[in-house]
C-alpha cells in the first residue's frame, strides 16, 4: 500500500530551512534503508525462509517505500531519484523501475511568494510587466510552478517561477549527501568498484543546471533553431526581456497532451502518424543535431490542432560529442564482427566500462549477448528489451554507463512506450533503421569509406604481426635458454580458498593463545598474583577482539562469494 501525501511530508516547503532538522530527516532515511538492505540477506527475516520469490517481493516493496520517502524529502531527492532511475548499471531492476515512476508533482506555493520573486528578479512590479497574471498556477513541480499571463503587448505567455529558497535547500541537502557519499564510497561491499563520488558530482552538476532558468532558455533557443526548417515541430519562444535565473517567460503554445488518446482522436489526428513523428523528432535530435531532450515523457510533449509536436521543459538536455560518435562506430564494428574483445576495448575507451583485474566474466557476458542478440533481425527487438538486456549484464559488473548513454536509453524506452500507446503496432526500430543507415553512410563519406579503412587497418595489423613474429620467437627462445622466462598461473578461486584457509589457521592460533592466557590468569589468580592475572586477562581480551574481527571477516567472505 503506497503512502499518501501529508503536510508533514513537506516540511521542506518553506524559505527558512533547519539544517539540523534536514540532517536528522535525511540520515534517518539512509540508516533505515541500510538496515532494510542488511535484512535482505538474513534468511531468518523471511517468513518460510529466503526464496527467490520472497526476495523479489521484498525488494519491490522496498522500492515503493524508497520512492515515497524521496517524495517526502523534497526537490533534491526527487531529482536524485530520477537520475538514479537511469543507473541500472548500479541498482537492481526493482529499484530502477520504481524510481522511473517518480513524478515531482508537489503542492504549489502561494501567489504572494510567486509575485515577490517575479518582482525581485525583473526589478519591476508585476503590473508593470504583465497586463494580467493568473494567481492559480497551471502546474506545480518540485523546482517551480507555471503561471499563465498576458503581456502589455497582448501576447499570451507562461511564466515559470522557481520555488522560493530552493538554492538554500540544495546547499543544505548536497552537503549532507556529500557525507553519505563518503560513507558509501568507503563501505567494504557497496564501495567496491563504485565511483560514488563521481556520481555525486554528476548529480550536483545536473541539479544546479536545472535551476538555472537562463540556461534552460538557451537550451530552448538551441532546440528551436535545430527544428526551424520543420513545420511539424513547435518550440515555445523565449521572452528574454522578462527572463532571469529564477523566472522564465515563454510563448504560450497550448496543445493536447500526447497521452490523451481520446482527445487526439476527437481532434481528427492520426495516432499512427504521431507515433512515427515522435520517433523521427528524437532521432533527428540525436543523430543529426547531437543535442537532445533528455526527459521526453508524455507531460513534456503535446500536439497542436494542426498535428505538430510541441516540446516543453528544456531543463534537462543531453549532448553527444563527435568523439563519442567515433567511439560508438568502433563499438558497432565489434558488434558486427561478434568480437567481444573489440567491444570491451571500445567501451573502455568510451568510459562506459571500468577496466578491472579480471575482465573474463565481463567479456563472456558480452560474447553471450552478441551470440544471442545477433541471431534475430535487429528490427524484431524492442528498445525496452535491448536496454533491459544491457542493464542486466551491467548490473553488479564494472560497467559505468555515462549519463549521456543512460539518458538516451531512457528516452528511447519512454518514446517507444509513447509510440505503442498511440499505435499498438508501432516499432521504434523500423523508424530508426533508415536514420542509422544514413548515419553510417555519412560517416563513410566523411572518413573516406570507413569500412575500407577498417579492412586496410586490419591488413596492416596482420602484416605487422606476421613480420614481427620471427623476432619475437627468437627473443623468447633466447630467454628460455638463459632461464629468464617465468610462467605465472593465477586462479581467483584458488587464491580465495587459500586466503580463507590462512584466516582459519590464524583463528585457531588466536584460540590457542586465548585459552593459554585464560588458563594462566586463572592459575595466577589462585596463587594471589593479582596484577599478573589482570595482565594475562588483558592479553586474552585483546586477542579475543582480534578473533571476533577475523570471524566477521570470514563471514563476509562467505557471503560475498
Amino acid at each position: 500500500m503506497e503512502n499518501g501525501y501529508t503536510d508533514k511530508a513537506y516540511r521542506w516547503n518553506r524559505e527558512n530551512y533547519s539544517g539540523k532538522r534536514r540532517f536528522v530527516d535525511i540520515w534517518s532515511f539512509v540508516l533505515i534503508l541500510i538496515f532494510k538492505l542488511w535484512l535482505n540477506k538474513k534468511s531468518w527475516s523471511y517468513s518460510g525462509g529466503i526464496t527467490e520469490a520472497n526476495y523479489t517481493a521484498r525488494r519491490k516493496e522496498q522500492a515503493i517505500w524508497i520512492r515515497n520517502k524521496l517524495l517526502e524529502l523534497g526537490p533534491t531527492f526527487i531529482k536524485v531519484g530520477q537520475l538514479f532511475s537511469t543507473r541500472a548499471d548500479i541498482f537492481a531492476g526493482e529499484y530502477v523501475e520504481e524510481l522511473s515512476k517518480l513524478q515531482d508533482r508537489v503542492p504549489a506555493f502561494g501567489y504572494e511568494q510567486a509575485e515577490a520573486i517575479v518582482e525581485q528578479e525583473l526589478d519591476r512590479t508585476i503590473n508593470q510587466v504583465f497586463r494580467n497574471f493568473e494567481p492559480v498556477p497551471l502546474a506545480a513541480a518540485s523546482l517551480g510552478q507555471v503561471h499563465k499571463a498576458v503581456l502589455h503587448t497582448g501576447e499570451t505567455v507562461v511564466v515559470k517561477v522557481q520555488r522560493p529558497g530552493l538554492k538554500r535547500l540544495f546547499e543544505i541537502d548536497l552537503q549532507i549527501l556529500k557525507g553519505i557519499t563518503y560513507y558509501f564510497q568507503k563501505h567494504p561491499a557497496w564501495g567496491k568498484g563504485r565511483d560514488w563520488l563521481g556520481i555525486y558530482e554528476e548529480c550536483c552538476r545536473i541539479l544546479w543546471e536545472e535551476i538555472d532558468y537562463l540556461k534552460e532558455g538557451r537550451n530552448a533557443d538551441t532546440f528551436r533553431r535545430n527544428f526551424r526548417d520543420e513545420d511539424w515541430v513547435k518550440v515555445p519562444r523565449v521572452y528574454w526581456r522578462y527572463t532571469s535565473s529564477k523566472v522564465l517567460t515563454l510563448e504560450y503554445v497550448p496543445g493536447i497532451k500526447i497521452s490523451q488518446y481520446a482527445a487526439l482522436e476527437a481532434a481528427g489526428l492520426d495516432r499512427k502518424v504521431l507515433a512515427r513523428l515522435g520517433a523521427q523528432a528524437y532521432l533527428q535530435q540525436l543523430l543529426n543535431n547531437g543535442f537532445f531532450h533528455a526527459d521526453p515523457h508524455p507531460g513534456n510533449i503535446a500536439v497542436s490542432p494542426e498535428g505538430a509536436l510541441i516540446f516543453y521543459d528544456f531543463g534537462m538536455m543531453g549532448q553527444i560529442k563527435s568523439n563519442v560518435r567515433e567511439g560508438l562506430m568502433e563499438t558497432l564494428f565489434g558488434i558486427a564482427q561478434k568480437n567481444s574483445e573489440r567491444v570491451v576495448t571500445s567501451l573502455i575507451n568510451l568510459g562506459a566500462l571500468a577496466p578491472v583485474e579480471d575482465m573474463g566474466p565481463v567479456r563472456r557476458s558480452i560474447q553471450y549477448m552478441l551470440d544471442n542478440f545477433m541471431d534475430e533481425p535487429f528490427e524484431a527487438h524492442s528498445i525496452r528489451a535491448i536496454s533491459d538486456d544491457l542493464y542486466e549484464i551491467a548490473y553488479d559488473k564494472p560497467f559505468r554507463f555515462p549519463a549521456t548513454f543512460t539518458f538516451v536509453m531512457r528516452a528511447f524506452s519512454t518514446l517507444e512506450g509513447v509510440g505503442k500507446g498511440l499505435d499498438p503496432e508501432f516499432n521504434f526500430m523500423e523508424v530508426a533503421q533508415p536514420y542509422a543507415i544514413q548515419l553510417m553512410t555519412n560517416m563513410n563519406d566523411s572518413q573516406g569509406n570507413t569500412f575500407l579503412n577498417e579492412l586496410s587497418r586490419q591488413a596492416v595489423q596482420v602484416s605487422n604481426t606476421a613480420l614481427g613474429l620471427p623476432r619475437r620467437l627468437e627473443d623468447t627462445l633466447e630467454r628460455l635458454e638463459k632461464g629468464d622466462v617465468r610462467l605465472r598461473f593465477r586462479s581467483i578461486e584458488t587464491e580465495r580458498l587459500l586466503r580463507r584457509q590462512s584466516n582459519v589457521q590464524l583463528s585457531m592460533t588466536y584460540s590457542v593463545i586465548i585459552s593459554g592466557f585464560t588458563l594462566s590468569a586463572t592459575i595466577l589468580l589462585l596463587e594471589d598474583y593479582i596484577w599478573l592475572a589482570i595482565f594475562a586477562v588483558l592479553i586474552a581480551a585483546t586477542v579475543s577482539w582480534l578473533l571476533i574481527r577475523l570471524l566477521l571477516r570470514l563471514d563476509r567472505y562467505d557471503r560475498m562469494y
